[in-house]
């Protein structure tokens, strides 16, 4: 079996949780059928082992969209508080390698990357926010930009008082209730 590839046993139960997921909130991807992104995601086996990475560690990977100039499903994390197995992390490497002590296991951006997925933007984290209410007692690191990062620093949302916040910390902090939602394109 190749790295990227989910026994038939696990293949078929995630498909199952996906579909089950996908039909009880059409309110997500209106428009969008599930026969279109089965296939699409089982012809696939990369993305749907990201995908199984995403549902292993809490996230609730849905379909929030669909990307017509590129032929693309999007999938993001859609669990009601930041996933439970992606929490406690620093930022990024450079992050991580600055703590002197009581250092995380690991970073959002490495972690993002190993899964094969996507930290949210600013932009993103907003456009979920209107499909739903998440992060009302985590948060979730977002992609930073490089004139924050240089200084230190890394962004992060969550929705208190009826509305989205964007607000800072530095990169290398970490906390129980903070961690990340990705995003993947199918």
């Amino acid at each position: 079996m190749k790295k990227f590839e989910l026994p038939v046993e696990r293949k078929d139960a995630l498909l199952a949780i996906l579909q089950k997921r996908f039909e009880k909130n059409k309110q997500r991807h209106k428009g969008i059928e599930w026969v279109d992104v089965q296939q699409r995601i089982e012809n696939n086996p990369k993305k749907l082992w990201s995908l199984n990475e995403m549902e292993e560690t809490e996230g609730e990977p849905d379909v929030i969209g669909y990307d017509q100039e590129h032929d693309e499903y999007i999938f993001c994390d859609c669990v009601a508080e930041s996933p439970k197995g992606r929490r406690s992390l620093c930022y990024d490497r450079a992050a991580l390698e600055s703590r002197k002590e009581h250092k995380p296991k690991n970073n959002a951006q490495e972690m993002a990357q190993d899964m094969g997925i996507e930290l949210l933007s600013e932009e993103q984290y907003h456009a979920l926010q209107k499909l739903g209410k998440f992060d009302t007692k985590t948060s979730s690191w977002l992609t930073t930009p490089n004139s924050v990062r240089e200084l230190g620093g890394a962004i992060f949302g969550d929705y208190r008082f009826g509305r989205v916040f964007i607000y800072h910390n530095g990169a290398e902090s970490y906390y129980g209730v903070r961690g990340f939602r990705g995003m993947l394109r199918v």
